[in-house]
């Protein structure tokens, strides 16, 4: 009858096996965008904060701990941006770093920074290209494919420091672009490097008198109004003009069939996901269906109808460029237009 190993000598087998170090290694950024970036006791380098993950501590586990011991900061760590494995160098074992991010970090949070331990002489808040520029050539990349990660909100995979020509964020677009023409990648590899868009549908709803109906959200900034409506939930299968009649009901408490299709818009900042809008007719509510509005409190704070006079002060340009596109075309019978930034 085969030996059935007991759990001391499991544990006893794994430990035995060659592994790679773990570390963990934080992003920290403040609330301008800032990196902070470390001057140690023990290096010539500078560092990103963070360090060897211990036992059987989770890489999570790991850079909360090297945070509070090095800086006294006790934070939650945030998600996954990277994952850079490395050869083995001098020590003689491979490497493997998680990269998360942690912040942004409040003006307070950043101000209570200490160095407890002794081991950080000096912490600095950098822009990223600033800091990219004076760290090590094996941290660097890093930092630069974790932002390139956060910013589209996806995640980089490095082999040594270089994204994987699979990695779905850090790839050079022209790298990209050659592995692409070359056909050396594999259809997994070609959908997880390809461009992403992020995708909503808005309504555009009028009172009696012309005005248009507005909602100021909950979160993010406050003092800039929307139009009804939201993110399209693509992964489900949702299509715009489902996710129009959606939003309006979740938002709103109205379940309205969107008319017709006003406009497209089409935004992009770089090293960020374009932005496309699908803008619906939502037609003229009377005092009766402006009455039966009732708000998502955990989403708009009020709502409220503007002359098109008023949209400068309360919406960005480049919505206030949309919104006045969809009521020509509304007025007109032309469209449904093709706009960029608002503009035809």
């Amino acid at each position: 009858m085969p030996h059935r190993p007991s759990p001391d000598e499991v544990r006893a087998y794994y430990a035995a096996q060659p592994a790679p170090l773990v570390a963990a290694t934080g992003i920290v950024l403040d609330t301008r965008g800032r990196v902070l970036v470390l001057t140690t006791s023990y290096k010539a380098d500078l560092e990103l904060p963070g360090g060897t993950v211990e036992a059987t501590e989770t890489p999570e586990e790991g850079l909360a701990r090297e945070l509070a011991e090095e800086l006294d900061l006790r934070l939650p760590v945030g998600r996954l941006l990277a994952v850079d494995s490395r050869p083995p160098g001098p020590l003689g074992r491979s490497l493997v770093v998680h990269v998360h991010l942690v912040g942004p970090l409040s003006p307070q949070e950043a101000a209570a920074i200490s160095f407890p331990d002794g081991e950080i002489t000096e912490a600095r808040w950098l822009r990223p290209d600033e800091a990219c520029a004076v760290l090590p050539a094996r941290v660097a990349p890093r930092l630069r494919a974790a932002l390139a990660a956060l910013h589209t909100g996806s995640f980089a995979h490095l082999v040594d420091g270089v994204p994987h020509p699979g990695s779905p964020a850090g790839l050079d677009p022209a790298r990209r672009s050659a592995l692409e023409h070359a056909g050396v990648l594999d259809a997994a590899s070609h959908r997880a490097n390809r461009p992403k868009a992020v995708t909503a549908a808005s309504v555009v709803f009028t009172a009696a008198d012309g005005r248009i109906l507005l909602v100021q959200p909950a979160y993010g900034r406050t003092d800039r109004w929307h139009l009804p409506g939201g993110g399209i939930d693509s992964d489900l299968g949702e299509t715009p003009r489902a996710a129009a009649r959606r939003e309006v009901h979740e938002e709103l408490g109205l379940d309205l069939a969107p008319g017709r299709l006003l406009a497209v818009n089409w935004s992009h900042k770089p090293g960020r996901p374009a932005r496309i809008r699908f803008l619906y007719d939502g037609g003229v509510l009377d005092a009766a269906a402006l009455a039966r509005i009732r708000l998502d409190r955990t989403e708009l704070l009020q709502w409220r109808t503007v002359a098109p006079e008023e949209l400068p002060a309360l919406v960005k340009p480049a919505l206030r460029r949309q919104i006045t596109a969809c009521l020509t075309v509304r007025a007109t019978g032309g469209g449904p237009v093709e706009l960029h930034a608002g503009r035809g």
